[in-house]
């Protein structure tokens, strides 16, 4: 497993309050990077939705918008001889 792998997955367990005592020295080293803050940021904003009240209902005229927002979007082409992977980035 890779090295940054591991630090976001020790930054998460932190986050979730399920890092071992013995292995929070790490975690907590890889916060003090830009990397490892980026991580805790996206972690705890992540839980943040996850805790979030259940049945919150999008504002009137969310639908309209957002249909004429996707209506100025580019079509993006395709020939029949193009493979779907030759538009999806990896």
């Amino acid at each position: 497993m890779d090295t940054h792998k591991k630090l976001r997955e020790h930054i998460s367990a932190l986050a979730d309050g399920e890092l071992p005592e013995s292995e929070r020295e790490l975690a907590l080293a890889a916060l003090s990077t830009p990397e490892g803050r980026a991580a805790w940021q996206a972690y705890q904003l992540a839980g943040d939705a996850l805790r979030a009240a259940p049945g919150a209902e999008l504002g009137d005229g969310f639908q309209s918008r957002l249909a004429a927002r996707l209506a100025l979007e580019p079509a993006c082409a395709m020939t029949p001889e193009e493979p779907v992977s030759a538009i999806i980035a990896p």
